[in-house]
């Protein structure tokens, strides 16, 4: 009769354990679509900002309900509407926002037209600016150029690094461009 109670209670304990991990494996899991909704809701917004461009590029990281923005942008209307509309996305509970204004510069706004200009004239490049949200993004502060965003192959990606670093007036450039058949493997 022992013999049977032992095994009744642990067979209890073993379903309660499957009970517990399957209950917590869909917790994990409803948290993850909660964070995947927010980043894709996140991005959505940026995009949509009216005086966002080619010369600004924020980033975003969501840790469960609090998203950090980072990057850089001309205009302090547009840092401050990109907090805005996160706050307002449905399971955002806290904004950090690290997103650095620009300095005003004329050097650096010819900078930015002159690598602009050698960058769409440059062969292939010039599908990448093409429409409201280019894929790549002009980064200039104080004379150093930055390249963000994607782009599709080994060749574009040299091709773009080669002509910005010939711009007149460009002190260094760094390319953080990411090159999307690389994403994949």
């Amino acid at each position: 009769m022992k013999f049977l109670q032992k095994i009744l209670i642990l067979s209890v304990a073993i379903l309660g354990l499957t009970f517990v991990d399957v209950n917590a494996q869909s917790f994990s899991d409803n948290a993850r679509s909660s964070v995947r909704s927010i980043e894709r809701q996140v991005f959505k917004q940026i995009i949509k900002l009216p005086y966002y461009g080619v010369f600004d590029n924020i980033a975003f990281r969501v840790d469960g309900d609090t998203v950090t923005l980072m990057g850089k942008v001309l205009q302090p209307t547009t840092r401050k509407s990109a907090e805005r509309v996160v706050e307002k996305i449905a399971g955002v509970k806290n904004v950090v926002n690290n997103i650095e204004v620009l300095p005003l510069s004329n050097f650096d706004d010819s900078i930015r037209l002159r690598t602009l200009r050698t960058l769409q004239n440059g062969g292939s490049l010039y599908r990448y600016f093409l429409g409201a949200n280019p894929s790549v993004k002009i980064i200039v502060d104080r004379g150093n150029v930055t390249l963000e965003g994607f782009i599709a192959n080994r060749g574009d990606y040299n091709l773009a690094n080669i002509l910005a670093r010939g711009v007149p007036g460009v002190f260094s450039v760094k390319n953080n461009l990411v090159i999307e058949k690389e994403m994949v493997r």
